[in-house]
């Protein structure tokens, strides 16, 4: 899964309960497959309608559509609110895969949240205008599609209802084009099988691409662009491999097909076909047709799921009287002879079982490809090996096998690796041939991926077409999820004698059996965010790693997997009262549930379906779930009633603070924002205390508690950088401190604020980092200035921060006017943080923030989703202090060896390799 961000409106506010519900009733239903066989150009399509209202961030708008080939599901409508602008495709044998591109509107903000930016911009020092680039880089979402050859006119139906065929060649363009004008880039045979086909029936002519360079330009960008592109596969055991992008080249690409092309990779544009062999996909299918009668490749695949190839195949164990070869290191269970028993046994085809005939099958193709292929990487030099086509699919024991044949005859020097989106490798060469594609300078960093719900699949088999809107979507979830009162993935899961997981050994009983699509990988929706960027003051990007808790662990895992799955329940409740318990929230609020189980199921059962696992991913999954069934803001009066009562006890707060010495009041402001950090709606013990009392009366006796040393205690060394010492340590004033707050009410306004408070009256910038999408209670960046300018009515530091900082949009100050500023007068200000989790990948940050982070020399990182659950190890250029109270004893005794409710004040100066 990719880490938190947002796609390119990522500074839109979100919509209030009145405007999400006119938009919804706006909204455009645009189904997936009209059924329409009349698509003669002189029949123009249905147009685009969009609200009224400004476009979301996330899926809430998304009439998700979908089709799956069997064993590689993809998920797949864009939003309504988005201008679809250009396609790709590769038609092959078997399957069609679409890629297409569909694009934000810019909208413009309220004047006063736009001259508050303004105003943060200039300050900062963000240059708005004037582009370099005759054409922009991308911003909006790349969508992968697959359809079945056959099904091509479902294929061409999901095309019309999109009007993808209308739109101008270039990306960035949203211009409609004359009828009978366009052109599509297509590679695969059937761009010369089916051009006339495209011609008919969407009066658009098809510029045919050569497939094996849109092959080798789709696999280049995708490894250089996706961070947790490639993975090996070794025993079941899936680990996903980092590449560096400036360490990418040379590499051996294997594409298994019909046949297989072996091709070395020196560059951009750059390679040559150097090797190959007739036997390959179409050798497995064609033989096992005429020796199983299977009607498909998946027929025949599923039967592999259930073999036993030692009935058939000589085994070295056959030879010596079921002993090893060790000298030469063969074990006793490897294959010494594919078919070889049929040999010797006074047997006929119809006597060995279909099943075993096709997994020996396999593994012998499978072995000699993989054989031939690390051959070839001997023969260049080069140590890896990258595979795709059709033959792989995601398969378990097509991937375990070619892993073993590499690692076996390499002596484990080379390793065979595989793509996420192997079998879109062609279209995405395609979509990069147009002149103007605008994914030049594009890097991970920009590329965030979703994985809503929704498509008509379950069991491995395609049900219908693609689904057209929310109703289609709720509809397939309440009849395909539930399965009497237990909700379930849905995907098959594989018969209990299956064998063969290693290589060419029977497995061992070290685990459950391998479920039949065990290492299918979802492909979601790929947004592209140009405004995202690596936060700056990261001590080293490339070794930085944002999840805390591994959730490869199982037992970590199927924990972690259990508490979300608890607070279910919780959660749909508040996001039913959120929308005043009406029918529609109702019936959104089951199908969300119904769609978040799915999820921790599918995840239960195979941690890696959606790329490289944390706790960060599943939390933002949770919240990107949420939104894709139009529930924008779940916590929105939770928040504002919080907000509320904590507003009108912050008056003596800040009169007692003010009425301390600095050490007291240091020490006391570090308490208090530890004691208000208990107010976590994402936590099942708090929710708990939530019933039994105030948020004042929580607050006091959290506060009462506050007794040290607490668990990770560095008080006294903060205290001393702030402070100094009697040793003759000078106090430090830091020029700019970056304050990462947590949640709404009084874990930011009796918490976050007076400590953002004493760093202004010690004359350092503040810059308050939120979130820029609601999750849970967290507080975010367009709440925060109207929570600023209430606290500004009882303080004038706070006041004359925020009127410099432009918080406060009918008093702002000049920034180079300082007849309101005295010595120690300071800006406050508000930038969000570019993404709508609980957690933060450091990794993808919103410009302002970077931009922010440039002349800063203090980081408070605050909260458990951003202190410990993310971020606990991170190593800064700058100062840091992690503050959060813990609210889980699982991560408590994991991460501090201490209990529940116990505090974390950790302070760190500058990584030693920054000084």
């Amino acid at each position: 899964m990719a880490g938190p961000g947002d796609d390119d409106e990522q500074h839109d506010p979100i919509l209030d309960g009145k405007r999400e519900a006119e938009a919804r009733s706006q909204a455009c239903v645009s189904g997936g497959g009209s059924g329409e066989r009349d698509m003669a150009p002189s029949a123009p399509g249905p147009s685009i309608h969009r609200s009224g209202s400004r476009p979301q961030l996330d899926l809430s708008k998304a009439e998700i559509q979908g089709n799956f080939e069997e064993r590689d599901p993809t998920i797949l409508l864009p939003n309504q609110s988005d201008d679809i602008s250009h396609l790709a495709l590769d038609i092959g044998g078997s399957l069609i895969k679409l890629l297409y591109f569909s694009r934000r509107h810019e909208e413009d903000y309220s004047n006063d949240d736009d001259k508050r930016k303004r105003t943060i911009k200039e300050r900062l020092g963000i240059i708005t205008s004037g582009n370099l680039r005759s054409y922009p880089v991308l911003g909006g979402r790349l969508h992968f599609v697959k359809f079945e050859t056959h099904k091509i006119n479902e294929c061409l139906d999901f095309i019309h209802s999109k009007q993808l065929h209308r739109r101008d060649p270039y990306p960035w363009s949203s211009k409609t084009l004359p009828l009978g004008t366009g052109v599509i880039k297509v590679t695969g045979g059937g761009a010369y099988k089916f051009a006339d086909l495209f011609k008919e029936r969407l009066g658009v002519s098809i510029e045919k691409e050569d497939e094996m360079h849109c092959l080798v330009s789709g696999a280049n960008f995708l490894l250089k662009a996706i961070r947790h592109e490639a993975f090996t596969h070794m025993e079941a055991e899936k680990e996903f491999v980092q590449i560096d992008p400036n360490d990418l080249y040379p590499y051996l690409l294997v594409n298994v097909g019909s046949g297989v092309s072996i091709i070395k990779v020196d560059g951009e544009g750059k390679f040559e076909r150097v090797s190959g062999t007739n036997v390959g996909g179409g050798t497995y299918w064609g033989l096992g047709k005429l020796l199983t009668k299977c009607k498909s490749f998946d027929e025949l695949l599923e039967l592999s799921q259930k073999g036993d190839n030692s009935t058939i195949d000589m085994l070295v164990g056959d030879i010596y009287g079921g002993m090893d070869y060790s000298k030469i290191g063969l074990s006793a269970s490897t294959i010494a002879s594919s078919f070889g028993k049929a040999i010797s046994e006074n047997k006929e085809l119809e006597d060995y079982r279909p099943e075993d005939i096709s997994l020996s099958l396999l593994r012998m193709i499978s072995y000699n490809i993989g054989q031939i292929s690390y051959l070839n990487a001997l023969r260049f030099g080069l140590k890896r090996i990258f595979f795709g086509g059709f033959f792989i699919r995601g398969h378990a024991y097509t991937m375990d096998t070619i892993s073993f044949a590499v690692h076996f005859w390499s002596k484990g020097e080379m390793q065979a690796m595989f793509l996420r989106h192997e079998g879109f490798l062609g279209a995405m060469g395609a979509f990069m041939s147009y002149e103007k594609h605008g994914l030049d300078d594009l890097m991970s960093h920009q590329l965030v991926e979703r994985f809503p719900m929704g498509a008509p699949y379950t069991g491995g088999n395609i049900h219908g077409p693609p689904l057209g809107d929310l109703n289609e979507k709720i509809s397939w979830m309440e009849k395909f999820v539930r399965r009497g009162t237990e909700i379930t993935a849905p995907v098959p899961m594989t018969p209990s004698k299956t064998t063969g997981l290693g290589g060419f050994d029977v497995p061992s009983s070290r685990g459950s059996p391998l479920r039949s699509d065990a290492s299918a990988l979802n492909v979601g929706v790929l947004h592209l965010v140009p405004t995202l960027e690596v936060f700056p003051l990261l001590a080293d990007p490339k070794t930085y790693e944002p999840n805390t808790i591994d959730l490869s662990d199982q037992g970590e895992r199927e924990y972690w997997l259990k508490v979300l799955s608890e607070h279910l329940p919780d959660l749909v409740d508040t996001a039913v009262a959120s929308e005043g318990g009406t029918e529609d929230a109702k019936r959104r609020g089951d199908a969300f549930s119904r769609a978040f189980s799915a999820h921790l199921a599918r995840l239960m059962e195979e941690p890696a379906a959606y790329g490289k696992l944390g706790l960060a991913n599943l939390l933002e999954l949770r919240e990107e779930c949420l939104r894709e069934f139009q529930f924008v803001d779940a916590y929105s009066s939770i928040k504002q009633r919080e907000n509320e009562a904590s507003l009108a006890v912050l008056p003596d707060l800040l009169e007692e603070l003010d009425s301390m010495n600095e050490e007291a009041r240091l020490l006391t402001l570090i308490e208090g924002v530890l004691a208000a950090n208990i107010f976590d709606w994402g936590s099942r013990a708090c929710v708990d205390l939530y019933r039994k009392g105030t948020i004042i009366e929580i607050y006091r006796m959290s506060r009462n508690k506050m007794q040290r040393p607490w668990r990770v205690d560095d008080f006294d060394a903060f205290k001393e950088r702030m402070l100094g010492s009697g040793g003759g340590k000078q106090p430090h004033r830091h020029k700019r401190a970056l304050l990462f707050v947590d949640n709404s009410g009084a874990d930011v306004i009796l918490g976050m604020l007076p400590l953002a408070r004493e760093f202004l009256r010690r004359g350092t910038e503040v810059v308050l980092v939120a979130n820029s999408l609601p999750a849970l209670n967290d507080v975010t960046a367009m709440e925060l200035p109207d929570i600023v300018a209430g606290a500004a009515k009882h303080c004038d530091i706070l006041r004359r921060a925020a009127e410099m900082g432009g918080l406060l949009v009918d008093a702002m100050v000049n920034p180079g006017d300082g007849s309101k500023k005295d010595s120690t007068s300071a800006p406050l200000m508000v930038v969000e943080n570019g993404c709508g989790s609980p957690c933060i990948d450091l990794r993808q940050v919103s410009s302002e923030l970077a931009a922010a982070a440039k002349d800063a020399d203090l980081v408070i990182l605050e909260g458990m989703g951003r202190a410990l659950h993310t971020n606990f190890n991170a190593q800064f250029k700058c100062e840091s202090l992690k503050l959060a109270m813990v609210k889980n004893q699982r991560l408590a005794d994991k991460l501090i060896k201490g209990n529940i409710y116990d505090c974390v004040c950790r302070y760190e100066p500058p990584s030693l390799s920054q000084m």
